[in-house]
């Protein structure tokens, strides 16, 4: 694999106080410049901005994938195995409720990964992933 750029990812969020504690403390993104409106992150070495915007009224759009249903739209970061399963844990520990449960998606299949999906406060979506093997990130 070739070098990465950081993306950089700008979400609403109506409750910015309770999601600047939620990505700083509970999946410990450390904190950048900030405003009365808006917080930097370093999300995982990529830019992440929350944003405040009022609570919206839309439902959550879902389509299924290996029989689970995936929020659509969600976003997260590709982590080494080890890291996913560190990560994993430790949000267990701190009382995470997972949209889907940590598992093993496509199993024996090409695409293996393992898979996770929470919501921060402000109801969006996350996907943490990783592969055994990085080779298999886009292979068909």
């Amino acid at each position: 694999m070739t070098q990465i750029s950081p993306f950089h990812l700008a979400i609403p969020v109506w409750d910015l106080d309770t999601c600047r504690t939620f990505y700083r403390d509970t999946l410990g993104c450390v904190e950048g410049r900030s405003s009365d409106h808006w917080v930097d992150f370093d999300f995982f070495g990529h830019q992440l901005v929350i944003h405040y915007k009022e609570k919206s009224k839309e439902a959550v759009h879902t389509n299924p994938v290996d029989g689970k249903n995936v929020p659509v739209p969600h976003f997260g970061v590709v982590l080494t195995w080890d890291t996913f399963q560190t990560f994993a844990e430790s949000l267990k520990a701190k009382g995470i409720q997972f949209i889907i449960e940590p598992y093993i998606r496509f199993e024996g299949l090409v695409g293996e990964q393992a898979t996770m999906f929470f919501l921060d406060p402000s109801g969006n979506a996350l996907e943490f992933k990783a592969f055994k093997d990085m080779n298999q990130l886009f292979a068909k």
